[in-house]
């Protein structure tokens, strides 16, 4: 039977090998912790604490800015240092809580909780929006606007996106071994909110050991299965991996809902898991740390809030020292250019390579060979839009249909001539889309 997937994308090294066989590490922050008051797409969150006040780990610190936001949580126990910027992982300035983490990681007490059962519609997607939860996949979207469509009648499937096709990730993985119960548990949760709705939990051919223990646990839910896809890259990207579970198509100008589908990692469902059935907020993730320049490549459940750096000492730093450490995995990660800026809810590795390979290579002319075309998921030509995004040509990049690129990187990735298809792309995408808010 032929594997589920999509046309297009690629098979880079995946590198999972390095920390996809050890066990989840706790690690404590012992230093200032920082949260960012804006971890999330739109409006930033707002500050409900002040400087001197004592807040323990589970505390509401910032409370949502609008409908379209996410409060935040403290991780620990401590003092409020300071309301001011901070640097993020972006290289940006944004206003934050610094807490003086006072290591006795006193927590506040939970209410009384309600049995899933008995809650209604409208009391889960409450919990949801209260526990701070948003996208832990990298975007960062809202959770609880994400399960609010228009029409929840008209959603058939609920998607758990258990790919991680991101090359060198593994904490996904670990989850899905080791606590499988809270994901399955997220997505029956979410399933109460879509009565005509469908579970996926869509999972990459690598992880047999995943597919097995999943089938397994869901062999008597009706309304759950597990489907088993290609391993390639970009599998897991929200338009591939709808597509390749369900065979239908969304563009740039629609959301999942529109085609009755709704996309959570694995992270956010167990997120909506602990939220709902547990009545924890968001404090914590799993974070991969690896690269052939770390000393112990492992995943990390780590305290929101805590730095880089830190948590890199905790990890027992490096082997060597690279030449190149990036927030995230290698296609879509970010280059950090100092360790010492906060982890968040949206943070999911710290990858340190010994070789720059990249700012290695000398871009040569475009040698109109195609390849990019053939592996873009978005069925467009990278080649002619990196140069119409060169010379800045809006109205050839629009008709060209560069708003369909997905930044997934794949293009950048195979061209021969080693030209950045993907940054020049990407960049102009970003100036189309501040010019269409501006508007």
């Amino acid at each position: 039977m032929a594997k589920l997937t999509f046309v297009g994308g690629i098979h880079p090294y995946d590198g999972k090998d390095l920390s996809k066989d050890k066990p989840i590490r706790e690690v404590l922050p012992k230093g200032e912790m920082v949260y960012p008051l804006s971890q999330h797409i739109g409006a930033p969150a707002q500050a409900v604490v002040s400087k001197g006040d004592r807040v323990l780990a589970g505390q509401k610190i910032a409370e949502s800015g609008g409908f379209v936001s996410a409060a935040v949580y403290a991780s620990v126990s401590g003092t409020v240092k300071a309301i001011e910027p901070r640097r993020v992982v972006s290289g940006d300035m944004v206003m934050s809580i610094v807490l003086d983490n006072d290591g006795l990681y006193e927590e506040t007490q939970m209410g009384e909780l309600k049995p899933l059962e008995e809650m209604t519609r409208e009391e889960i997607l409450t919990a949801i929006k209260e526990a701070g939860i948003v996208g832990m996949g990298g975007a960062g979207f809202p959770t609880h606007v994400k399960l609010s469509p228009k029409e929840p009648d008209k959603i058939e499937y609920v998607i758990a996106n258990c790919a991680e096709c991101e090359p060198y990730l593994t904490s996904d993985y670990r989850r899905m071994l080791e606590e499988p119960e809270k994901l399955i548990g997220g997505m029956k949760v979410i399933l109460r909110l879509f009565d005509n709705a469908r579970g996926i939990l869509a999972v990459e051919d690598n992880k047999p050991d995943c597919i097995a223990l999943l089938r397994q646990l869901t062999k008597d839910e009706k309304r759950i299965s597990v489907k088993e896809l290609q391993t390639k890259y970009p599998q897991g990207g929200e338009r591939t991996l709808i597509y390749a579970t369900t065979g239908r198509k969304i563009n740039s100008t629609m959301l999942p809902a529109d085609v009755g589908c709704v996309v959570n990692n694995v992270d956010t469902m167990v997120a909506v898991y602990r939220a709902v059935v547990e009545g924890k907020p968001l404090t914590e993730r799993i974070v991969t740390l690896t690269g052939d320049a770390m000393k112990d490549p492992c995943n990390y459940r780590i305290r929101i809030g805590m730095s880089y750096e830190e948590l890199l000492e905790a990890a027992g730093g490096y082997r060597v020292q690279p030449e190149k450490v990036i927030c995230g995995g290698p296609m879509m990660g970010m280059a950090l250019f100092d360790l010492k800026v906060p982890t968040t809810k949206t943070s999911t590795a710290l990858l340190a390579l010994s070789k720059d390979e990249v700012s290695a290579m000398e871009p040569g002319p475009c040698i109109n060979c195609g390849r990019c075309v053939e592996v873009c998921p978005g069925r467009v030509i990278p080649s002619r839009l990196a140069d119409y995004a060169e010379h800045f040509d809006e109205e050839k990049f629009l008709e060209n249909d560069g708003m369909e690129c997905c930044e997934c990187g794949c293009c950048s990735f195979i061209c021969p001539a080693k030209r950045p298809l993907t940054q020049e792309i990407k960049s102009m995408r970003k100036i189309l889309l501040a010019k269409k808010k501006k508007k």
